[in-house]
């Protein structure tokens, strides 16, 4: 360091000596350029003018080099004042930032010191730590040494106490472990049954009271007229006599007319009736019509009567059509399929358990758009799907198959919406519904039709069918009697006490009627009502 120093300070002597020395040597060569001009001058001038002024002139040089002197002494004075304060200056800023730099050398050296030291006490404490874990693991070691005994111990009491066991209860291990799994699931089975039923209970209290509101106002919001209808027609005749006309020659008239409609006539000793029998609606209507016109006319034979049928088939063709433009319109939809259209009309002349099937898929459309309504659904597809529900039963008589799958073809067929297809096919619960409005289709479809008067049946069916409901109830285990009430909207079964406990009855209850939904067919739904009833009677004697 003292080497720099005494560097610094000898590049500091040079450099003021050059301050000094290179003004008095511009001053100096300034001089003598000033004297050889000024000789120069007085050179010329002594030529022009006297001595006297040569002299003067002379004097003048000898005030200016004087002046030049004296200007350059106190030049160089201050040359050197100043060199020395900017070596002054240039010492003092040296030895602060020596002093700082030795300052910022002591600051890391404390601050690795301190490092240093913590990494010290770091490793004694990880020493300290090793040694400890290695500790606690030969006292784990020792531990698990002494519980392999002491299982081993307790497996060996555990096997005696077994056998002991065993030998007082006189039942085997897997015997008692069965015996006690029994008891446990039934146990389990009770109070499952008991939460599942106070969860119904509940649920439907619920789901009945928003159901039934919902239901009612739909119901009271959609008023149709129901008309019972058969597959027989019956055709009033003017008098008896008409019936022999009917008839023709060797029965040539009656043959071309069932020939041409494909429609039975049956002509009996009822008097002044002719009656139409099929089970083709479209082409009953055609045989009433053409035979209402060929009475009207009079003049029945086998080409009248071919030319009759023809008219009177495009005539309800039209007809067919505009029903079913007319359902399409009072439903408050639009951009069905012309074929649909078609469809739908001839539905007009369809019946299901006398219930008329276009009334009806008016009806159910409209009972499930305004039940969409109230749930803040689509209504359009609602009331789309279920004025579609019952289509395959245009064709049911045509083709083989289910109205059901019948309807999903012919909607997949003129480029329906795939939940319009599952719509229709869910409405009987062939399929599970995809969405909400394939559920309120279902109920629609049973509202329209549980309703009084709206369907019949024969009174041998009726009876088969509670039959089949009694025997169905009667199958299942424990039951002791069941009885069809209520038109067979409700079976009561009464089950033996000491067979069937209450957790059991509710699963049995749920067991019928998922039996009854799978192997019957009923409008509406039923009731399963499981009773059961345990009487103690003792005589006093």
């Amino acid at each position: 360091m003292n080497y720099f120093v005494s560097l610094l300070l000898a590049v500091d002597g040079w450099a003021i000596a050059l301050m000094i020395v290179l003004p008095i040597l511009g001053i100096a060569i300034g001089g003598v350029a000033a004297f050889f001009v000024t000789r120069n001058v007085l050179k010329k001038i002594s030529e022009k003018r006297n001595a006297q002024k040569l002299d003067e002139t002379s004097q003048k040089v000898e005030e200016m080099l004087a002046n030049a002197q004296s200007e350059c002494k106190q030049l160089k004075r201050e040359t050197i004042l100043e060199a020395k304060e900017q070596v002054e200056k240039r010492r003092n800023e040296f030895e602060q930032e020596m002093r700082e730099k030795r300052a910022e050398q002591q600051r890391q050296e404390a601050r690795l010191n301190k490092q240093e030291d913590q990494l010290e006490k770091r490793e004694t404490e990880i020493s300290r730590k090793e040694q400890s874990l290695e500790d606690q693991k030969k006292n784990l070691t020792k531990k698990t040494e002494d519980v392999d005994k002491l299982h081993e111990q307790l497996s060996h009491q555990q096997e005696l106490m077994t056998q002991e066991l065993e030998r007082v209860a006189q039942l085997t291990k897997e015997e008692a472990r069965k015996q006690l799994t029994e008891e446990i699931l039934e146990d389990t089975r009770k109070d499952c049954a008991l939460q599942v039923r106070n969860m119904e209970a509940q649920a439907k209290e619920e789901a009945d009271m928003n159901a039934k509101n919902i239901i009612s106002l739909a119901i009271q919001r959609c008023a149709s007229d129901h008309a019972s209808e058969s597959t027989v027609s019956v055709v009033p005749l003017p008098n008896d006599d008409m019936k022999a006309r009917i008839i023709g020659r060797e029965g040539r008239n009656i043959r071309a007319i069932e020939n041409a409609t494909g429609i039975e006539l049956v002509i009996d000793d009822t008097p002044e009736v002719v009656i139409l029998s099929g089970f083709d609606p479209v082409r009953r209507e055609v045989a009433r019509l053409t035979l209402e016109k060929l009475i009207s006319d009079g003049r029945i034979h086998p080409a009248r009567i071919e030319e009759t049928v023809e008219k009177v088939t495009k005539e309800l063709e039209q007809q067919i059509k505009l029903a079913g433009e007319n359902a399409m319109f009072e439903v408050g939809i639009f951009g069905l399929h012309p074929e649909l259209i078609k469809l739908l009309g001839r539905l007009k002349f369809r019946t299901s358990y006398g219930q008329n099937v276009y009334r009806h898929s008016i009806e159910v459309a409209q009972l499930a758009g305004l039940m969409a309504q109230e749930l803040g659904l689509d209504v359009n597809f609602a009331k789309r799907a279920g004025l579609l529900h019952d289509i395959g039963k245009a064709v049911d008589h045509e083709q083989e198959g289910t109205h059901i799958q019948l309807g999903a073809d012919i909607a997949k067929k003129y480029k329906e919406n795939a939940m319009i297809v599952n719509a229709i096919m869910a409405h009987h619960g062939d399929v599970e519904p995809k969405t909400i409005e394939a559920v309120l289709v279902q109920a629609a479809d049973a509202i329209s039709g549980a309703r009084p008067g709206a369907r019949r049946e024969t009174g041998a069916g009726y009876v088969k069918r509670l039959e089949k409901l009694e025997a169905i109830a009667s199958e299942f285990k424990g039951v002791e009697k069941s009885y069809a009430i209520q038109a067979g909207r409700e079976v009561r079964v009464i089950v033996k006490p000491e067979v069937i406990d209450d957790a059991k009855a509710i699963f049995l209850a749920k067991d019928i009627a998922k039996k009854i939904e799978t192997e019957l067919e009923y409008p509406g739904q039923i009731k399963v009502n499981v009773i059961r009833e345990f009487r103690s009677v003792e005589y006093a004697k």
